[in-house]
């Protein structure tokens, strides 16, 4: 087992299988030594959080979907990379959240990816961020969260 594996392990997470696309997109590309990851939605228990943050879905419930969809691109760069092992450094993550435009604690949202990032990858996880609110995400997803990975050699 690897390093990153057994973080996961620790963690308690299991990665899921990788979403596939819902568009005319794939879900990463790499080049020039970096990975690009898609922007993922929320998966929790096989079932989509949709919603928006302070109206249908609480700052608890956002923190958790926004840690899925750091999930799910760990799982996307698993399949694109054949093992997270071959992760340099996060680089930035992107966070989208569903919210009213009262509702200003998006960077706590995007805490859950980026803190569940660091758990797992250590100081190499700690990364630039944009936490932006937005009136809506594909599907009514809760929260969207894309990536931009330094990633090593094959």
């Amino acid at each position: 087992m690897s390093e990153i594996e057994d973080r996961l392990a620790k963690l308690g997470l299991t990665l899921p299988e990788p979403a596939a696309p819902v568009a005319a997109y794939v879900p990463v590309v790499v080049a020039g030594g970096m990975a690009h990851v898609s922007g993922q939605l929320p998966f929790v228990d096989g079932k989509l959080v949709t919603g928006r943050l302070g109206e249908s879905v609480s700052l608890e419930d956002g923190v958790v979907a926004a840690q899925a969809c750091g999930v799910m691109i760990l799982a996307q760069l698993k399949a694109a990379l054949g093992s997270l092992d071959r992760v340099e450094r996060v680089v930035k993550l992107g966070a989208f959240v569903n919210s009213t435009g009262d509702f200003t604690d998006q960077p706590k949202i995007a805490n859950g990816a980026s803190e569940l990032m660091v758990a797992v990858f250590g100081e190499i996880g700690k990364h630039a961020r944009s936490a932006v609110g937005v009136p809506v995400l594909p599907l009514g997803a809760a929260v969207e969260v894309d990536a931009i990975v330094a990633v090593r050699p094959a």
